[in-house]
């Protein structure tokens, strides 16, 4: 499968650790020392995920390089929805007016968007779909309860969108290499670790160091089977790699045990919090323009529920 545009859209506005301080007494140097997280984008009045996916959308649209009439897939992939029937996918269906469309939705925590992007693959190799457009837009600001001293200061809101063909449309168009998910729900806490239930309190993590264990553990056998299906390697054989956005310690976990510089890993969470499923690809949309020709950027993501994916990008050359 093959890249042919990414856009993204990240809320103007953020959130400091001194706003949690005043409502848990959280201190920012409590905050940093656990998280990595300095500040959070926030959605504004009247944002929520359909507005931020359309902007994302709209980001991607001049690099575009074809109509995108020409879509036959779209894939919503997120688990903060805004609606559970008039989804996402088809928002961004009437917007833009992409007759004909197949439209599904999957959520499976934070690896919503690689499970999507698996989607898309399947559709592709059924020979049912040929340009898809896979959107993870996630509005956790409008489910986390911020007194929640466990995990209400970790949360930012923010979309991307892929657009992904099952050829090359383009000269220089990054290649999907390889993609891997697996439903982790009889490991541990599994469906237990992280919660959300609009109804009663919102987003929960009541077992913190459980996720963090886990998802150290897991992404990187995430991406290890990614590679070594990509190209016979192995995570640490990955020029970059882009973990899940969910705590920057978990990254420098990540990087510790393969025995890496952090120089190696790319994220966003100092700035923009854990923005979900949209974490990982956002980061790649993001510095798309920064990783070397030729080399692969490997996006590994743990879900609460719990789930893993990965998946390897091969860069064009110069």
């Amino acid at each position: 499968m093959y890249i042919n545009a990414t856009g993204y859209y990240i809320p103007t506005a953020r959130i400091d650790n001194a706003h949690y301080t005043a409502i848990t007494g959280l201190t920012d140097e409590w905050i940093v020392k656990r998280t990595g997280i300095h500040t959070r984008s926030r959605a504004g009045e009247g944002e929520n995920q359909n507005t931020m996916a359309i902007e994302a959308v709209e980001n991607a649209l001049p690099s575009l390089p074809y109509d995108i009439k020409d879509v036959d897939l779209i894939v919503g992939a997120a688990y903060a929805v805004y609606d559970t029937v008039g989804t996402v996918g088809h928002i961004i269906q009437q917007k833009f007016d992409i007759s004909d469309a197949k439209v599904v939705y999957a959520t499976s925590a934070c690896s919503s968007f690689v499970n999507g992007l698996e989607i898309v693959e399947g559709y592709f190799a059924m020979g049912k779909a040929k340009k898809a457009l896979i959107i993870c837009s996630e509005h956790n600001s409008y489910y986390s309860n911020e007194k929640d001293e466990k995990a209400g200061h970790l949360w930012g809101d923010a979309a991307v969108a892929f657009f992904v063909s099952a050829e090359p449309c383009a000269p220089g168009e990054p290649q999907i290499e390889a993609i891997y998910t697996a439903g982790l729900g009889n490991v541990s806490k599994g469906p237990q670790g992280v919660t959300l239930r609009p109804k009663e309190d919102g987003i929960n993590m009541p077992f913190g160091k459980d996720v963090f264990i886990h998802a150290c553990k897991y992404m990187i056998n995430a991406l290890d089977k990614a590679a070594s299906a990509a190209a016979g390697l192995e995570s640490k054989d990955i020029d970059t790699i882009i973990c899940h956005q969910a705590n920057l310690r978990i990254v420098a976990n990540v990087a510790h045990q393969l025995e890496l510089p952090m120089e190696r890993f790319a994220y966003n969470i100092d700035t923009l919090g854990n923005t979900g499923s949209a974490g990982a690809p956002l980061v790649f949309a993001q510095q798309r323009d920064s990783f070397a020709p030729g080399s692969r950027v490997g996006l590994t993501v743990f879900g609460g529920g719990y789930s893993c994916g990965a998946f390897v990008i091969k860069m064009p050359e110069a």
